[in-house]
């Protein structure tokens, strides 16, 4: 069997392992070819190809980002895309294809399947919002850095008894934001399921500061205030509909020094998020899948995204794993308001 593997949405720890593993296990275990596809769904597209053998996965397993490289291309936006896809699968040989991405590289995979497309899904994302799956591989990476980051900014906002606000990534979901927010030891946690008040945020900001301690607020970039509390900027939209968002730092961190007095300065993490070399956990975790879809391909069960549920790795529809995210549970987050202020 000729397979094609490709790499959509952002760039994720952990990518290159998943490649490795599905190229190993399939070509020593099955005996099976593979072919790359340039970056994401554009590759399939306009039959954009790279040779994908054991030589070219080697050395690869520490490497962030993806040797394939990826794109936030949607078929489904263009005319006649689906046909060129089959067309290009057709051409090259392939007949079945690995979809390595998240929310939306995975709701393309949903569509082509049920347009007769054999595809097998990876869940992939920093964010960890896919259903169907306990983690996504990348996420842990993600925490790493941004926990680091806020341990960092700790002495800096002791030392200039400034507050600092540290803005991670995390569009509609807010698992970054309160598991690094948790383990950082920050005094202020703000996600995007709670809409937050500006009043308190000022409050707990104004309390640490009476402790003799300099406050560390840790927002995600899709957390917005209530209604009608603080203007915010509007972005473009890229090809999947979503808003270009960032801005939510500064924007808290101008209103906490008018409401407050007290000096704030805001760090933006952005893509230093997604890069650089995978945790431990994440080039597990992306290698079991990795091995957990290629089973899948070979055994002929198309139509499911490889998951971890507790520690086995398992397979969900894609329609379950892309109907809803997976948002943070108001008690989890109520765990971390424990420590506010």
């Amino acid at each position: 069997m000729r397979i094609g593997v490709l790499t959509g949405g952002g760039d994720c720890p952990g990518l290159n392992a998943v490649i490795r593993a599905v190229v190993r296990k399939g070509v020593s275990v099955y005996g099976h070819e593979f072919v790359g596809f340039r970056d994401g769904w554009r590759g399939p597209l306009e039959g954009d190809t790279v040779q994908l053998g054991i030589r070219n996965v080697r050395g690869i397993l520490p490497r962030g980002g993806t040797i394939l490289g990826s794109s936030r291309t949607n078929p489904m936006k263009i005319e006649g895309g689906v046909e060129k896809i089959r067309e290009n699968l057709a051409a090259s040989g392939v007949d079945a294809l690995i979809a390595i991405g998240g929310e939306d590289t995975l709701g393309v995979a949903k569509q082509l399947f049920e347009r007769d497309v054999k595809v097998v899904g990876v869940p992939k994302t920093i964010d960890n919002d896919l259903n169907a799956t306990d983690y996504t591989f990348g996420f842990d990476t993600a925490v790493n850095i941004a926990t680091e980051a806020i341990d960092r900014l700790h002495t800096t906002a002791e030392s200039h008894h400034r507050a600092l606000i540290c803005e991670v990534m995390g569009r509609h979901a807010g698992w970054i934001a309160l598991h690094a927010g948790m383990a950082g030891g920050a005094n202020v946690i703000l996600i995007p399921e709670k809409p937050f008040d500006i009043d308190r945020v000022c409050a707990y900001v104004e309390s640490r500061f009476k402790t003799r301690y300099a406050p560390i607020v840790v927002v995600a970039e899709g957390a917005h205030p209530i209604e009608g509390q603080m203007a915010l900027q509007a972005g473009e939209l890229d090809s999947f509909g979503h808003v270009r968002l960032g801005g939510i730092g500064e924007t808290l961190a101008g209103e906490i020094e008018k409401r407050t007095g007290k000096e704030a300065r805001t760090t933006v993490l952005g893509h230093i998020q997604r890069g650089g070399t995978p945790t431990a956990f994440d080039r597990v975790l992306a290698t079991r899948f990795g091995l957990g879809a290629i089973d899948a391909v070979h055994e002929g069960d198309f139509g499911v995204m490889v998951a971890l549920r507790g520690t086995d790795i398992v397979r969900a529809g894609l329609d379950e794993a892309t109907r809803e995210l997976k948002t943070v549970p108001i008690e989890r987050y109520r765990e971390a308001e424990v420590f506010f202020g």
